[in-house]
């Protein structure tokens, strides 16, 4: 009975100590998931495998846990060229040994939340885009042998908590941006080649009392002179800088004009001598009082000056570098990070105005389309083009780091898209007082096509060689994005909407639904903005669904042949309703809009083939936009004569639809 009972016991002992380690472990999940979420490019596919849904992160890319694989001890993704952010939740990886990012393009700030692993023992994240200062909480990391910050963009001064890491051995800064002076000194007088006698020194500070064997300095902004505990280093560790040493090559007096021992900003005179000073320079005592009188203006006038120029160089730095966004929020209060916008992403890209776009859509009363998550705008640039603005449909305190990052790559996408059946952008607005993202497009100013398929009435409807026509540039259109640019690109929501016709009827593909792939792309949420202002906090790249949208443009076929909705309510699916009739060349023509008063008959023939490849559950996988783009422009003939030559209604209906 007794051996009964101490079975069970360690039986419920090691069952809740299972328990308790899977929760550890699904803690740890969440923080990875939120660090993918971060990542918005991953052009490698190294975190494909990583399913946030899985409970057992240990046999992700890069992932490693203990044997036990109950905590997660080292996550190492180097070379990758992840694009994205470093997510605080890194933070919550408790037991994390080892956080190796190197040589990946991970922007914004580093997040003082990695304070919180204290079982780290190294920190790389060298060779990524990183800007802003070092963290003080990194001085936190007591059990830290290695960090590695180099040729990032990090500015300010060395924090001085460095020091308190008496086991880091290695430290590399270099090629940053780092100014002040080198954080170590020592009131002894050791030799330099007695180091070791520096981390054990009571009287040291800074580097002087570490343990450092590995250190890199140069090609920063540092200043002041190398300390005599660091001697031992190479003198190549400090190279590059603005330094008072004679034997190492430093940066020019011009590239280091401004760099302040004490504060490495620039050196202000001061405005007040002392006494024993004024008495030096004017040994005539005092002066006139009118000149007195004058000095005192002037030094007030130019320290006026020159507070003003500062302010407005800190706005402008402000205005163009960097913004403020929220990341998360709490009852209390809004946490808030800094993410510094890559310029190089949309330097190319124009920037408009609020203003500008204001006074262009008539004080954005002239609505021509709208949706949960967007309103669109028609207006006419002063001097310029007619213009479609899309503005999206949410609050300021709703808009996320996630979403400002992947808005910047959704701009930069969208413009490099370059074809006459597709819409142009023209740029974009990104305004935070008032709160306002905006896209800019190129206005086709013959409406959409859905209007012409089932707003117009009879004598306005399309002609059949029209609807040809409309055919082949939309082809042609996604042909160009899926197989002509590199990476291709896809339409959110392909439909009759998303058509825009020109003067001539030739078709422009417009992805005016761009703001739900910047609300709602991820695996896990599908959902869209609400009311409330729920935002699906994902950062994954553009979904490239190619096949989905060559589905849609099978269904396109169809409602353009047809004149029929895509679903009906009494009818059902246009697609099902079809389905009888594409292979039967006997009923084939029931497909055809009975408003027609005629149609080619080889046509129509080779688009329900077209349509047929399209919706086929074949396994093979559907045709390419290439090739079915050629079916359709090698036995489709466009030309006025042949519609002339079908009926001897043609030109009655010409006239009626031109």
């Amino acid at each position: 009975m007794k051996l009964c009972t101490s079975l069970l016991f360690m039986g419920l002992v090691s069952m809740l100590s299972f328990v308790a380690s899977a929760m550890v472990v699904s803690n740890e999940v969440g923080a990875l998931s939120t660090f993918k979420e971060a990542v918005y490019e991953d052009p490698h596919m190294v975190l494909s495998n990583w399913n946030t849904l899985d409970s057992d992160p240990c046999d992700w890319n890069g992932v490693s846990c203990t044997g036990t694989r109950d905590h997660v001890i080292k996550l190492n993704i180097s070379g990758a060229l992840l694009r994205g952010f470093l997510a605080p939740e890194i933070g919550k990886i408790t037991y994390l040994q080892e956080l190796i990012l190197h040589g990946n393009n991970l922007i914004g700030t580093i997040p003082k939340e990695l304070s919180a692993l204290k079982s780290l023992k190294v920190l790389d994240l060298g060779k990524n885009q990183l800007s802003g200062p070092i963290p003080r909480e990194i001085g936190n990391l007591t059990q830290i042998v290695k960090i590695n910050l180099q040729s990032n963009g990090l500015t300010g001064r060395l924090p001085s908590e460095l020091a308190n890491l008496k086991y880091l051995q290695e430290l590399r800064l270099d090629r940053n941006k780092l100014e002040g002076p080198v954080p170590a000194a020592s009131t002894s007088n050791f030799p330099s080649n007695m180091h070791e006698l520096y981390a054990t020194n009571a009287n040291s500070t800074g580097f002087c009392r570490s343990s450092l064997k590995v250190a890199d300095f140069s090609y920063n902004f540092l200043v002041g002179s190398i300390p005599k505990c660091l001697e031992y280093l190479p003198r190549t560790s400090f190279q590059g800088n603005c330094l008072r040493v004679k034997d190492v090559k430093q940066r020019t007096k011009v590239q280091c004009a401004g760099a302040s021992p004490a504060q490495g900003h620039p050196v202000v005179k001061p405005k007040h001598l002392s006494k024993a000073e004024h008495e030096s320079k004017h040994e005539g005592g005092s002066k006139p009082a009118w000149l007195l009188a004058l000095e005192i203006a002037t030094g007030t006038m130019v320290g006026s000056l020159f507070l003003i120029g500062i302010f407005t160089a800190i706005q402008r730095f402000n205005n163009k570098s960097s913004i403020i966004i929220p990341w998360k929020k709490s009852s209390s209060e809004k946490e808030q990070i800094s993410v510094y916008i890559d310029s190089e992403m949309l330097k190319n890209v124009t920037r408009y105005s609020r203003q500008e776009l204001e006074v262009a859509c008539e004080d954005f009363s002239n609505i021509i389309g709208s949706s949960p998550d967007s309103v669109v705008y028609k207006g006419t640039m002063k001097g310029g083009p007619e213009i479609a603005a899309i503005s999206l449909c949410i609050k300021e305190e709703n808009w996320t780091g996630h979403l400002e990052l992947y808005f910047q790559r959704e701009v930069a996408d969208l413009a490099r898209i370059n074809h006459e059946n597709t819409g142009k952008l023209l740029g974009y607005c990104r305004e935070n007082s008032p709160f306002t993202r905006m896209l800019v497009f190129d206005y086709a100013s013959n409406g959409t096509l859905y209007e012409h398929l089932h707003c117009y009435e009879e004598g306005f409807r399309l002609s059949w060689t029209r609807r040809m026509k409309i055919i082949i540039g939309i082809a042609r259109g996604l042909k160009y994005l899926h197989n002509e640019i590199e990476p291709p690109f896809t339409i959110s929501e392909l439909n009759s909407n998303a058509i825009y016709l020109t003067e001539d009827f030739s078709p422009k593909l417009v992805d005016f639904e761009s703001w739900k792939t910047i609300l709602e792309r991820s695996e896990k949420n599908s959902g869209s903005v609400s009311s409330q202002g729920d935002v699906p906090n994902s950062l994954q790249a553009r979904h490239l669904d190619t096949e989905g949208n060559i589905y849609a443009f099978a269904v396109l076929l169809l409602e353009i042949i047809s004149g029929r909705s895509p679903y009906c309510k009494d009818k059902g699916y246009l697609v099902d309703w079809a389905r009888d009739f594409l292979e039967l060349p006997e009923v084939m023509s029931y497909l055809v809009d009975p408003e027609l008063k005629h149609f080619g008959s080889d046509e129509l023939r080779v688009i329900c083939e077209v349509i047929t490849l399209c919706i086929s559950p074949d396994s093979n996988g559907c045709p390419s936009m290439q090739e079915l783009c050629s079916m359709l422009e090698s036995r489709i003939d466009t030309s006025i004569s042949v519609e002339l030559k079908s009926s001897s209604l043609a030109w009655a209906e010409l006239a009626l639809s031109s």
